[in-house]
């Protein structure tokens, strides 16, 4: 074995990952403040509201009113599933010295990747006096993609700082002393 043959390959492997190290690395997903165990809790706590409130109207014989108490129950249930669905959504943003890669997964599961150059990549900002930042745009090459729609505005510019503090990192090239 050439001593100077395998230096050389651990320097470029050490390149290498250091090129595709995650300068920043991030998951959005929708804010839902039910989990299931409180869904289970709110349908139990409805259901039985409904039973009890119906049974004086099944007793006078207007017994139509209880199907419609049941209608109630079941467009709510109806509701939290597709909230629950729509919660499946999320955006995940890689930066690494070579590529910025946003991959969007919709409820459905369907996919969308947008790949770039940190180098060519700015973030562009959309405020407003009143509201904060209302819109993130990554902008390369005269394509756009809207990102972090699911975050409040004040989460948004949090989020929006730290993006754009790795994208100026990334431009400035990999790290080759982190560990």
């Amino acid at each position: 074995m050439i001593p100077g043959k395998s230096l050389d390959s651990a320097i470029a492997r050490a390149a290498t990952d250091a090129s595709q190290r995650p300068v920043f690395d991030a998951t959005i997903t929708p804010h839902r403040s039910l989990g299931q165990n409180g869904f289970r809790i709110v349908m139990t706590l409805v259901c039985l509201a409904s039973v009890i409130s119906s049974i004086p109207f099944v007793m006078l014989g207007a017994w139509p009113v209880a199907g419609f108490f049941g209608i109630d129950v079941l467009a709510l249930f109806i509701a939290f599933h597709v909230n629950f669905r729509d919660a499946r959504a999320f955006e995940r943003i890689v930066v690494t010295p070579l590529e910025v890669l946003l991959r969007k997964v919709s409820h459905h599961g369907r996919e969308a990747i947008w790949r770039s150059n940190p180098a060519w990549t700015r973030l562009e900002r959309e405020s407003d006096e009143d509201f904060g930042l209302l819109g993130l745009t990554l902008v390369s090459r005269g394509r756009s993609v809207a990102v972090a729609s699911a975050l409040s505005p004040h989460e948004r510019s949090g989020f929006a700082d730290a993006l754009g503090a790795a994208l100026a990192s990334a431009r400035r090239g990999p790290d080759y002393d982190a560990p």
